[in-house]
C-alpha cells in the first residue's frame, strides 16, 4: 500500500501522501521552518498525531540522526531544509521502503510492490523468506532487486537530491543482561508495580478516540482492554469511546472460551458501562478462506496469511464503528512471561550447579523433563543448525517430520537453495533468533512474531486503523528485560509478574487460568475445507519461480500430512510459508 511516497522532479524532492489515508488520519504531513514531514502512524500519542508529527521534525531539523528513537508506531519522512531522513520506530509496525539506482535513492514509499518490478526479482528474499516465519522485516532485503528497507529504529539520511549519505540504527530500550537479585532477594510485587506502570503507559499512548481493544478471555487481551476502561473511567479532558471486540464460537474447541469472554466483557464494562461491546460470529470462519486474494495482493508474502479471514472479520466490525486503534494482547506470552533463556546465561558464564537447579524447577513448573528444558534453552541456543539437523536425522520418513525453525524443507530444491543462499540465510536467522545472548535475543524476537500486523497494514486504508500491541512497547520490554528471572519465575504460574500486576483488575477465573484454546480447530477446519484447493494452487501455479524454487509434489504432500495432522507448529509455519510464497508470486503474475 502506497499511504506516501517520495520522489525528485528536476533534482526536487517531491513529497505526497495518499488521499484516502490522510483522511483518516493515518497520515499525518506538518510543515514548519524545519522543513516538511509525512508521519503514517503516531509519533508520541496517538490521540495527538498533529503535535507529534511537529516534534518530529522539529528535533530532526535540530539534531539530525542523533535523536533517540521517539515512543510510537510510525514510518515517517522528513525533507528538512538541507537533507532528508527515513526512519521508522523500533517496533516496526509500519513499513517503509527505499528504491537504489548507484549511490542515489530516487524512490521512498511504504510499498515495496510500487517500487519494485515483477521482471526483477531477489531469489536472495525468498531464500531468507523461507527460513522462518519472522525473517523479512528484520532485513533489508526485499523481494525486488534494487528496493531496500528501513529498519526497525533505523534512520536513512539522504541529501536533497537523494544521494545516500549513511544509516544510523538507534535503540530506544538499553541492552544488557538482567542484574543480580539483591540481597534480600527479589520481590514479585515490585516488579508487578513496575510492569503495571509500563503498561499503562503504552496503553495510554496508543488509546485514540475511538478505542477498539480485542477480548479473547485469556489474561493478556482482557488486561490491556481492563487498564484502557480504566484510564477512560479516570477521565482525560476530551471525550473518547471503548469498543470490545470479540469472535463467537458456538461450537468446536474454540466454544469453550465463550464463557471467559463473557466474564471478561461484564468486568470490562463494570468499570466503563458505556464501553460497547461487539460479538462477531465466527462459526463459519476459517484459515485459508479466499487464500489467494489474502496472500496474493499483498506487498510482500506474508507467512501469516492463513489468519487473515478471522482478523478480516474483526477488523470489518471495528471500522464499521469508526475506530482508530485497535489494542491487542500479542506480544504477551514471550515478553511478559519469565525468560527461559536465562538458563543458557547461567551455563554460559560457568553457574551449572545452579543453572541445573533452576531448570529443574522449571521442568517441574512447566511438566517437562529436564532433558527437554535443558535441551530447549542451553543446548539448542547454542547449536541451533545442528540440534535441528539431528532432530531431522530421528524423525524421518515423512515431509513435516523433524522440520524445525531454520532446516530446509524438503519441498525446496536443493539447487535453488545452494544458489542463492539458503545456507547463508539459516545461519543469519539463526543468530538472530538466539544471538550471543539468547537471553536479550527474545525479545528482539518476539517483536517480530505478532502475525496480524501485514494483514492490518494490508487492510488500512479500508478500516481506517493500524493494530496496536502495548506487550511489544519498548518501555514494556525494557522493564521485563530488566528483572532478575528469579523475580519473575514461579513454578506452575506462567506469567506471574503479569498476573500480579493485574492483580485487582483481573477476574479470578482469568487471572487464575493456566491454559488457553489454541487456534488449532480454526487450522484443521481451514486444512479441511480448503486442502483441494491449496494443491491446486501448487500444481496449477504459472510462474517460473515456483517450480524453480519448490518441488511441487513434496509441498503437495506436505499439504495432505497437515491435513491428516502430521507435524507440529514448526512444520507448519514452514509449510503455510511456502503456500503464502505460491500465492504472491501468482498474484505478481497477474498483477503483471
Amino acid at each position: 500500500m502506497d499511504a506516501l511516497r517520495l520522489e525528485w522532479a528536476g533534482g526536487a524532492p517531491k513529497l505526497r501522501a495518499a488521499d484516502a489515508m490522510a483522511r483518516h488520519g493515518l497520515v499525518t504531513t506538518v510543515s514548519s521552518p524545519a522543513g516538511t514531514a509525512a508521519v503514517v502512524g503516531w509519533v508520541g500519542s496517538a490521540r495527538d498525531r498533529v503535535t507529534g508529527a511537529h516534534a518530529l521534525l522539529d528535533a530532526y531539523g535540530r539534531q539530525g540522526a542523533a535523536l533517540p528513537s521517539p515512543a510510537g508506531d510510525y514510518a515517517a519522512v522528513l525533507v528538512c531544509r538541507d537533507r532528508i531522513f527515513l526512519t521508522r520506530d523500533e517496533q516496526a509496525r509500519i513499513p517503509l521502503f527505499f528504491r537504489v539506482t548507484g549511490d542515489r535513492v530516487n524512490a521512498v514509499s511504504t510499498s515495496a510492490r510500487a517500487l519494485g518490478s515483477a521482471d526483477g526479482l531477489d531469489p536472495r528474499y525468498f531464500c531468507r523468506y523461507l527460513t522462518g516465519n519472522m525473517a523479512q522485516p528484520h532485513t533489508d532485503m526485499t523481494p525486488f532487486t534494487g528496493v531496500h528497507r528501513v529498519l526497525g529504529g533505523e534512520v536513512v539520511e539522504l541529501s536533497l537530491t537523494g544521494q545516500l549519505r549513511g544509516h544510523t540504527l538507534r535503540r530506544a530500550r538499553p541492552a544488557g543482561d538482567a542484574p543480580a537479585p539483591t540481597a534480600d532477594g527479589p520481590r514479585l510485587d515490585e516488579a508487578a508495580q513496575d510492569l503495571r506502570l509500563a503498561l499503562e503507559n503504552a496503553v495510554g499512548r496508543r488509546m485514540g478516540t475511538t478505542t477498539a481493544c480485542h477480548v479473547s478471555g485469556g489474561t493478556d487481551s482482557t488486561g490491556v482492554a481492563l487498564l484502557a476502561a480504566r484510564l477512560l473511567a479516570m477521565g482525560s479532558g476530551c471525550p473518547r469511546e471503548l469498543v470490545l471486540l470479540a469472535g463467537r464460537f458456538s461450537q468446536g474447541e474454540l466454544a469453550a472460551e465463550q464463557p471467559y469472554i463473557d466474564l471478561a466483557l461484564a468486568e470490562i464494562r463494570r468499570h466503563t458501562p458505556a464501553a460497547r461491546p461487539v460479538i462477531v460470529d465466527a462459526d463459519d470462519v476459517a484459515d485459508f478462506d479466499d487464500f489467494r486474494h489474502h496472500a496474493g495482493d499483498a506487498d510482500e508474502p506474508q507467512a501469516h496469511a492463513f489468519r487473515a479471514p478471522f482478523w478480516s472479520r474483526l477488523h470489518g466490525a471495528a471500522a464499521g464503528l469508526g475506530c482508530d486503534t485497535l489494542l491487542t494482547g500479542c506480544g504477551a506470552d514471550p515478553v511478559a512471561d519469565a525468560n527461559p533463556f536465562h538458563l543458557h546465561r547461567l551455563a554460559r558464564t560457568g553457574q551449572l550447579r545452579q543453572m541445573t537447579r533452576q531448570a529443574r524447577a522449571w521442568a517441574a513448573g512447566s511438566e517437562r523433563g529436564l532433558r527437554d528444558v535443558v535441551h530447549a534453552y542451553v543446548v539448542q541456543p547454542t547449536l541451533p543448525l545442528t540440534a535441528e539437523r539431528i532432530t531431522a536425522l530421528s524423525c524421518g520418513g515423512t515431509v513435516l517430520g523433524g522440520l524445525g525453525t531454520f532446516a530446509r524443507p524438503r519441498w525446496l530444491r536443493p539447487g535453488f537453495a545452494r544458489a542463492h543462499g539458503f545456507r547463508e540465510a539459516r545461519i543469519a536467522e539463526s543468530r538472530f533468533v538466539f544471538g550471543r545472548r539468547p537471553e536479550q535475543s527474545l525479545y528482539d524476537a518476539a517483536n517480530y512474531l505478532a502475525a496480524p500486523d501485514p494483514l492490518s497494514w494490508h487492510r488500512a486504508a479500508q478500516d481506517g486503523f493500524f493494530l496496536s500491541h502495548p506487550f511489544l512497547d519498548p518501555e514494556v520490554v525494557a522493564t521485563m528485560s530488566r528483572l532478575p528471572a528469579a523475580a519473575t519465575f514461579r513454578p506452575g504460574r506462567p506469567k506471574a509478574v503479569l498476573r500480579e500486576a493485574l492483580a485487582d483488575l483481573l477476574p479470578a477465573p482469568i487471572r487464575d487460568r493456566a491454559v488457553k484454546v489454541p487456534f488449532d480447530d480454526l487450522y484443521a477446519r481451514g486444512l479441511r475445507r480448503h486442502g483441494e484447493e491449496l494443491i491446486g494452487l501448487c500444481r496449477s501455479a504459472q510462474h517460473p519461480l515456483v517450480t524453480e524454487m519448490f518441488d511441487v509434489e513434496t509441498l503437495c504432500r506436505a499439504v495432505r500430512e497437515a491435513q491428516l495432522g502430521m507435524g507440529d507448529a514448526y512444520a507448519w509455519d514452514r509449510m503455510n510459508s511456502s503456500l503464502a510464497l505460491v500465492a504472491w508470486l501468482e498474484g505478481l503474475s497477474a498483477g503483471s
